[in-house]
């Protein structure tokens, strides 16, 4: 492919080589058009005017550590703040907040479970390890089986 990208595209070769080698004449065009254009550089956006200003943010991100919401969720937060007649900011603004700062994840402790280790069967002479295997062997007539 590289070889056929690097061919002058005004030349009548591409076609030619494009049908010996199996290769579409439309990728060979969009790797040409890849490789001569400008990296595309990232646009920054401007806040929007609805954004909460810092403040307000921090106000909700106190609110939302306090030991008494430790282990809610923010719909649970909001309901609560709502029912005392405190309105910080919508339910998923809280969980835009809480997704900049990381703590969207589960934040309530909960118990790790310890890593088994899958018991292994070790046989150093005959007759020390036995185990049981039932194998369905299909029949001679459809849903016949036989148990080994």
């Amino acid at each position: 492919m590289a070889a056929v990208v690097d061919l002058t595209p005004g030349s009548r070769l591409t076609a030619a080589i494009c049908t010996a080698l199996e290769v579409s004449r439309a990728s060979v065009h969009r790797h040409r058009v890849a490789l001569t254009a400008p990296p595309c550089a990232e646009i920054s956006r401007a806040p929007s005017p609805r954004a909460l200003p810092e403040i307000e943010r921090d106000q909700v991100l106190a609110q939302l550590r306090t030991p008494r919401f430790a282990d809610q969720t923010p719909t649970e937060v909001y309901a609560t703040l709502l029912d005392e007649g405190v309105h910080l900011c919508s339910i998923r603004t809280m969980y835009r907040i809480l997704a900049a700062q990381a703590q969207v994840a589960e934040r309530r402790r909960q118990r790790r479970h310890p890593v088994y280790q899958k018991p292994e069967l070790l046989a150093e002479a005959p007759d020390q390890v036995w185990s049981r295997d039932i194998t369905k062997l299909m029949g001679p007539v459809k849903w016949s089986c036989f148990y080994l």
